[in-house]
């Protein structure tokens, strides 16, 4: 499976962004989706991850602002970001994986077979 993410950009703090992350292949209603983020200097971390009967998980950094959904007529994931902070800038990255992950390693970036190209989003104070 190919992943395309898209929908970065610069805003003030505050603002909103939706992440898309479209997919290529068969059989994207069976994939376990992910954004995770790496900001410069530091390492890639977990934001928000979802199964395949629609469950969900978030980090605590971003809970309550970002929300994780799927389209899967559209084989797409979405992220909604909402009141962004500068401490949220990153390239944000969207991960598949076709297998069952339990809950509890859901956040780890190592159970992701397929990584799309990333996208930048940069919040200015």
């Amino acid at each position: 499976v190919q992943l395309q993410a898209s929908g970065g950009g610069s805003v003030q703090a505050g603002d909103s962004l939706r992440l898309s992350c479209a997919a290529s292949g068969r059989s994207f209603s069976m994939y376990i989706m992910a954004w995770f983020r790496q900001a410069p200097g530091k390492e890639r971390e977990f934001v928000s991850t979802i199964n395949r009967a629609g469950g969900t998980a978030v980090a605590d950094s971003v809970k309550g602002r970002f929300t994780i959904s799927r389209d899967n007529a559209k084989s797409t994931v979405y992220l909604q970001m909402n009141s962004l902070k500068p401490e949220d800038t990153a390239v944000y990255y969207c991960a598949a994986n076709p297998d069952y992950i339990v809950a509890a390693l859901a956040r780890l970036p190592t159970k992701y077979s397929y990584w799309g190209q990333g996208t930048l989003v940069t919040v200015s104070s």
